[in-house]
């Protein structure tokens, strides 16, 4: 791939290098560079030095390598296109041979090591054949955010390095955007939104816009999301209300699929999935390693327990035990989601100690008080799995749904 090296150069640390470089021969994209340089007596650097005897200083030898090796870290083809490059130290360096207006360099640069923020390249230089500099360079890669010219990002906003912003989507002044994060086209971040590191908003989501509340007034609320959050097409999350503290809170690792809702002043935690079209209504919290399969609706105040499971269509208008598998509309308990504890590593014992307590909750004919009461006396449920599920309950203000599913009745075949 062709290189524009004065747009590529322009990433050195300082704004405006001097051009060094005026063509690039060889090019192998993340191992090596191969470039020339035609040394003429109108070169900035030889007004006054050397009077009588211009030769070019082995300071500008060592910027000229450290321009190639910009070529090489930050070109098209590398994987830090939108970068800048500073040079951090120079090891091993050797000055061979003078170099005099009208010779022509041809400059080496090779890769021999990287990681996220420092790479370090050898730089040989050469005239007719012959080493007049040799060194090896340790380079500063700093990545910086890129925007796409379609864009709108407000002058306001803060890009984290590395974050890429696609074709007309549109990012608020109060957008403050971590380290990796994507934005695809046509999404819209807006408001006092926060997000974290490496999150991925794919096209036509929308993130951090006002509340579907009609006690809205325009006041100032937050949208905070943490790390690695995926959120997928069409996602809709918004900012909290003055009523129910002003914050909506996403954790890290979660995924929202195509058409999920966040309402206001929501808490999720961390590790849910979110399937197609599933809905929170205002102020519910979901903890984390929840499940809520597609087109599930969460009424509003309603609490979803840690690894619980909400099953495709249900509508929850109590709070879901966590650990549990929440079905139907009206949703009732199905016992204890066993594959979604076995796929998160919980031991044998515990799902056994959680299916006892289940069966207390729901198969017994205790009241819900005695079987808690129950649960806490008997010596085998000691798990700490089984102590927050009590608490869970007990704190509840909605209730919770311990609804079993109905029995089905086999039909009755009269004989002739």
């Amino acid at each position: 791939m062709p290189l524009d090296i004065p747009v590529v150069l322009d990433r050195l640390k300082h704004r405006y290098p001097s051009l060094l470089v005026d063509s690039v021969v060889e090019h192998e994209p993340g191992r090596r560079v191969r470039a020339v340089k035609n040394v003429t007596v109108n070169e900035e650097y030889f007004q006054g030095h050397f009077p009588g005897n211009p030769l070019m200083p082995g300071v500008m030898m060592i910027e000229t390598l450290m321009q190639v090796a910009t070529l090489l870290l930050l070109g098209p083809s590398s994987d830090v296109p939108t970068g800048r490059a500073a040079l951090r130290g120079v090891n091993n360096a050797k000055f061979r041979k003078q170099v005099f207006p009208g010779d022509r360099l041809c400059l080496d640069v090779t890769l021999r090591s990287r990681d996220a923020e420092v790479a370090v390249v050898r730089g040989v230089a050469t005239v007719d054949g012959q080493t007049v500099a040799e060194a090896e360079l340790l380079v500063g890669i700093e990545r910086s955010a890129y925007v796409d010219k379609t864009a709108k990002v407000h002058q306001d906003a803060v890009l984290g390095p590395d974050t890429v912003v696609g074709p007309h989507a549109i990012v608020g002044a109060g957008v403050r955007m971590g380290r990796g994060c994507r934005v695809g086209a046509s999404a819209v971040v807006d408001g006092d939104t926060e997000l974290g590191d490496e999150c991925e908003i794919f096209p036509f989501a929308s993130v951090g816009l006002i509340p579907q509340d009609l006690k809205y007034a325009g006041e100032e609320t937050r949208l905070v999301i943490g790390h690695r959050n995926v959120i997928r097409e069409f996602v809709t999350i918004h900012r909290g209300t003055r009523g129910g503290g002003g914050l909506t809170l996403v954790g890290n690792d979660n995924v929202f699929m195509a058409y999920a809702h966040v309402a206001h002043d929501c808490i999720v935690g961390n590790k849910t999935i979110f399937g197609n079209g599933a809905t929170l209504g205002g102020h519910v919290v979901v903890e984390d390693e929840a499940t809520i399969s597609a087109f599930s609706g969460v009424h509003q105040f309603c609490r979803v327990g840690r690894q619980a499971f909400i099953g495709g269509y249900s509508v929850v208008t109590m709070d879901a035990l966590p650990y549990g598998k929440t079905v139907g509309n009206r949703a009732r308990l199905y016992g204890v989601n066993t594959i979604g504890l076995q796929r998160r590593g919980a031991s044998p014992q515990t799902i056994t100690q959680l299916k006892r307590a289940f069966r207390y909750l729901l198969q017994s004919k205790l009241n819900t008080t005695r079987a808690l009461a129950r649960i806490d006396t008997d010596e085998s449920l000691d798990g700490h799995e089984v102590r927050y599920l009590v608490e869970f309950i007990r704190t509840s203000r909605r209730g919770v749904n311990l609804r079993r599913p109905a029995r089905r009745v086999e039909p009755v075949v009269v004989e002739e």
